[in-house]
């Protein structure tokens, strides 16, 4: 099973985390994508189907698939991040990150008090992460080490997802916390009036930007190729993007399932 350390490991020797999305709301699901080779999967818990009840059934069987378990919460809220790592996801992916504020938010309530250590001395402390027994920690069970050497390194995500966000990348991409971000492509151009025109010029030029904030940050640029296609995923690693979503399965089910249309038949 591949860890966070060895997620983190990659990127820091600059070589893409590849994971994989999930909308359906079935453990069998879930482990037959966590078997597929991913590093991650990811739950899509703002477009999928997932149930607060669900949620730790899915995410047990991601990592008996030998994936970490990642969330993509809903919206940015207290009560989302903790449904997410309570169940126990170790990767949280925040939607429509537009400003640092947000970010910060964020952050602070995926944190356990006392685990901010990239504050500055005398800042005002923030709202916290929730404590209490779960499934992450086994109930209590494994409350201390859960805290100690799991809550601390919980894998966070934001998603740019909008053109003011792109306005703000500059303090978004500085939060010494944040792991990665994440462009999803048709939020983005929909944002911008060109829903899906990915070859737009306006849309060309926004994501050039993004990548140079990257390059001058030495932030992790990710992107969900949302149709399966390896070539465009080799031209992405090739452009330079480190964290990448490949399909969702109900994609890859359409994808296989369809009926072959054979000529003569009725």
């Amino acid at each position: 099973m591949i860890t966070l350390d060895e997620i983190r490991a990659q990127l820091a020797a600059d070589k893409p985390t590849v994971g994989t999305w999930l909308q359906l709301p079935s453990a069998d699901v879930a482990e037959l994508m966590a078997r597929a080779g991913y590093d991650w999967v990811a739950v899509d818990m703002e477009h999928g189907s997932f149930g607060r009840t669900g949620l730790p059934d899915v995410i047990r069987a991601i990592q008996c698939g030998g994936a970490v378990p990642f969330a993509r919460l809903p919206e940015v809220g207290k009560t989302h991040i903790k449904t997410a790592l309570e169940a126990g996801a170790q990767g949280l992916i925040f939607p429509m990150i537009e400003s640092r504020a947000q970010l910060d938010h964020a952050i602070d309530w995926a944190t356990y008090p006392g685990q901010d250590n990239w504050r500055s001395a005398g800042e005002a402390a923030p709202e916290y992460r929730g404590v209490g027994y779960c499934r992450a920690n086994a109930f209590g069970k494994d409350f201390d080490a859960y805290r100690a050497d799991i809550a601390p390194q919980i894998f966070l995500v934001a998603q740019i997802e909008h053109i003011r966000a792109v306005e703000e990348l500059d303090s978004i991409l500085t939060h010494p916390r944040l792991d990665a971000i994440m462009v999803g492509p048709y939020d983005l151009s929909g944002s911008m009036g060109l829903t899906g025109q990915f070859t737009h010029p306006r849309f060309v030029e926004a994501m050039a930007r993004i990548e140079a904030a990257c390059r001058k940050h030495k932030a992790r640029m990710g992107l969900h190729i949302v149709q399966p296609d390896p070539a465009e995923l080799k031209r992405q690693v090739a452009a330079g993007c480190r964290f990448i979503a490949y399909g969702i399965d109900t994609v890859f089910l359409w994808q296989g399932a369809e009926r072959p249309r054979m000529e003569g038949s009725l």
